[in-house]
C-alpha cells in the first residue's frame, strides 16, 4: 500500500500491477490467437516440396523442371519463377489453363514446399 496522507490510502498493487498484468495477458492472448487463426505458415521445406513434386508434378513439368508437355512452364529457365511464393501458390492451389487445381489435394504449406523446391532447380 501506498501512503499519501493519513487519510488517503492507495492500493498500489490493484490500482497499477493488476491491470498492466490483464493487459499484457490480453494483448499476448490476441497475439497467439492471431498467429494460430490467420494461416500462417512455418517456413517452406524444399526437400518434402521435391518429394510432392516427384509425385504430382514430374510428369508434366519434369523431374528437372524442364517441361514434358507443350504449353506448361520450363521451371529449369526460373522465368515463370519471378512471382511471389504466394502468387504460385494462387496459381498451383487454383490451376491454370490445363493444369489441375490441387486445392484439397495439397495444403498451402505444401504447395509452398513445392514453390521452395522449385527455387532450387537449375
Amino acid at each position: 500500500m501506498v501512503r499519501f496522507d493519513s487519510n488517503f490510502i492507495i492500493p498500489f498493487k490493484s490500482l497499477f500491477i493488476q491491470p498492466v498484468k490483464r493487459h499484457a495477458a490480453f494483448v499476448l492472448g490476441g497475439i497467439l490467437a492471431l498467429m494460430g487463426w490467420s494461416g500462417m505458415v512455418h517456413a517452406a521445406d524444399p526437400g518434402n516440396g521435391g518429394k510432392i513434386y516427384a509425385t504430382h508434378c514430374s510428369n508434366c513439368h519434369g523431374e528437372d523442371g524442364t517441361s514434358t508437355m507443350p504449353g506448361t512452364p520450363d521451371f529449369s529457365r526460373r522465368e515463370r519463377l519471378f512471382k511471389p511464393d504466394m502468387a504460385l501458390l494462387v496459381s498451383i492451389r487454383d490451376g491454370i489453363s490445363v493444369m489441375p487445381a490441387y486445392k484439397g489435394l495439397l495444403t498451402d504449406q505444401e504447395i509452398l514446399d513445392i514453390v521452395a523446391y522449385l527455387r532450387t532447380l537449375r
